[in-house]
């Protein structure tokens, strides 16, 4: 039986990949970031969608080999989009590999406190974020139901 492919759900800079690395510490699962390559790519401008589209596609299949390998398995991006968790979810069920979605559930000012310490970290791990990413990113985002996760977290402010 293969392994589960934990989903992690948030805004950006709502401590998706803080809660990533403790999940992969207690799950023994393997992170895949789409973060972490696209960081390492530079000058991507505007062609950054249409990339950050073919790595997480291309994630999303590794996961799904690594899983029914038996090792569980976090993909540690937004899934912003009710349509893009549902085809997510449909691509994985497709494959018979379980899935556990998680949501990392912040208050606007834990969400300001984040991005301030995430700015503060430029280039190491991280996209600095400006109030232009900002709205664009949260424009962007529709918050799932309850009924959607299988983990609510609301991190301590």
């Amino acid at each position: 039986m293969p392994a589960k492919v934990h989903l992690i759900c948030g805004k950006i800079a709502s401590g998706k990949s803080y809660y990533a690395r403790s999940l992969s510490a207690r799950e023994g699962a393997v992170i895949l970031s789409c973060d972490e390559i696209t960081l390492l790519l530079p000058d991507l401008k505007e062609r950054h969608d249409a990339v950050t589209g073919a790595i997480r596609g291309l994630l999303m299949e590794k996961a799904a080999v690594i899983a029914r390998g038996g090792c569980p398995v976090i993909l540690d991006w937004g899934f912003w989009t009710d349509s893009y968790r549902r085809e997510t979810a449909a691509y994985f069920e497709k494959r018979q590999v379980p899935v556990r979605w998680h949501y990392i559930d912040v208050s606007d000012e834990t969400l300001r406190r984040h991005i301030a310490e995430r700015n503060a970290r430029q280039g190491e791990s991280a996209y600095f974020v400006d109030e232009g990413l900002l709205g664009k990113c949260l424009s962007l985002f529709e918050a799932p139901k309850r009924q959607e996760m299988d983990e609510w977290i609301v991190p301590e402010a």
